[in-house]
């Protein structure tokens, strides 16, 4: 009699369940569907090649990309009613809903600490917010279609959190409106997972995602300058510091997130070292506002 471990396993799915039938077996010679046809165009643009087939095995879209999705359309909303209550400027420039908003960070009131993380949800006119948007959509669902929403969440707000402590420090005077620091920091994290990744991904795609990173982030950089240091009313300027901020939270947290996928990130020395220096950086930031700041 064969010895039962010998046998050859049974055929399962992705959760386990035995397969009852030969055409239901993922390497029979079926048509592949839209839905995978689009999880293995995510694996390819998101992942090595050695991580692939693992994702592809677990792909599904539940939970969906909910945390990018409901980000985004809180700051579509937040612009819209800003833009209704003051149609003349808002869709070019800043305007006086902007500064008077409750969610505008605006160094003389920093003590509302709110306001460290609600300047996200306001943005500086179309421009402003259509760039967020679309750069958030594009990069943010896929990758937490990989990683999901928690992880993803973390470091957009941890990108949020950096740039306007970074803001606070190193452009003290100015205020800030835009999701910019959580978007930079999904872009650092990617940017640099594709970067130490290259050779093994796609050749041709990690070119193309590499030059398409560092054409958004100089036109969006050139954008941001000019809110700096060219359109500003009644003395306010716009600092665009924070882009620094996230994007170094996502070179280093985000970089750390997505490069362990199927790993455990408590296990990962690197982990630790960027929690801790976040935090210590953190801790550093707010010292400062309360003793430092040149602020009012």
């Amino acid at each position: 009699m064969e010895d039962i471990e010998q046998q050859e396993p049974f055929p399962v799915d992705r959760d386990g369940r035995r397969l009852r039938f030969t055409e239901d077996q993922p390497d029979s010679k079926r048509k592949i569907g839209c839905c995978e046809k689009f999880q293995l165009s995510v694996s390819k643009w998101m992942l090595p090649e050695d991580s692939r087939s693992k994702y592809l095995e677990r792909a599904n879209c539940c939970p969906p990309p909910i945390f990018i999705i409901l980000i985004s359309i809180a700051e579509l909303a937040v612009f819209i009613y800003y833009a209704v209550w003051k149609p003349q400027k808002q869709w070019v420039t800043l305007d006086e809903g902007i500064w008077n908003s409750p969610l505008t960070y605006k160094p003389e009131l920093r003590q509302e600490a709110w306001r460290f993380i609600s300047y996200m949800f306001v943005h500086a006119g179309v421009e402003h917010i259509v760039g967020n948007l679309v750069m958030q959509l594009l990069l943010g669902i896929p990758l937490e279609l990989v990683h999901k929403g928690f992880e993803v969440g973390m470091i957009y707000m941890a990108g949020v959190l950096a740039g306007s402590l970074a803001s606070s420090i190193f452009d003290p005077l100015s205020a800030l409106v835009g999701a910019s620091g959580g978007v930079y920091a999904l872009i650092g994290g990617y940017f640099m997972n594709a970067v130490v990744n290259f050779r093994e991904m796609i050749p041709l795609l990690g070119i193309f995602r590499i030059l398409a990173i560092v054409i958004f982030v100089g036109t969006d950089f050139g954008f941001a300058f000019y809110r700096r240091f060219v359109t500003h009313e009644d003395g306010l300027n716009v600092s665009f510091v924070a882009h620094f901020g996230g994007i170094a939270a996502g070179m280093t947290i985000g970089y750390v997130f997505f490069s362990a996928y199927n790993k455990k990130l408590l296990k990962d020395p690197r982990f630790w070292l960027c929690i801790i220096s976040y935090v210590i950086l953190v801790v550093f930031a707010v010292l400062f506002n309360i003793f430092l700041s040149p602020a009012p």
